[in-house]
């Protein structure tokens, strides 16, 4: 699976991300990322805080295990989860 690599201390996802749309929501494959659309706009970070929330909640994690690895202002994103199994991601996120 291209969007989700493990290594030894979580997985890192690469994203695509669609803000200001109707709804938070895992759309399905863009390329090699997951698509993500959030119903937040691209603005003073709101997006990203989006991101990282609905993440957090859909996964189970607290978000402090969440961190944003590239893409602080780009629609591609790669997103590292702290001691996340990659077979409980792919299932949640798919």
């Amino acid at each position: 699976m291209s969007w989700l690599v493990a290594d030894g201390k979580g997985v890192t996802l690469r994203l695509h991300i669609q803000p200001g749309a109707k709804k938070t929501e895992v759309v399905g494959l863009h390329g090699e990322a997951l698509k993500i659309r959030l119903a937040a706009p691209p603005v003073d970070g709101k997006a990203n805080a989006c991101l990282i929330a609905f993440l957090a909640e859909r996964l189970g994690v607290a978000k402090t295990a969440l961190s944003l690895v590239s893409g602080d202002t780009s629609r591609a994103k790669r997103v590292h989860i702290d001691g996340a199994d990659p077979a409980v991601v792919k299932q949640r996120l798919s």
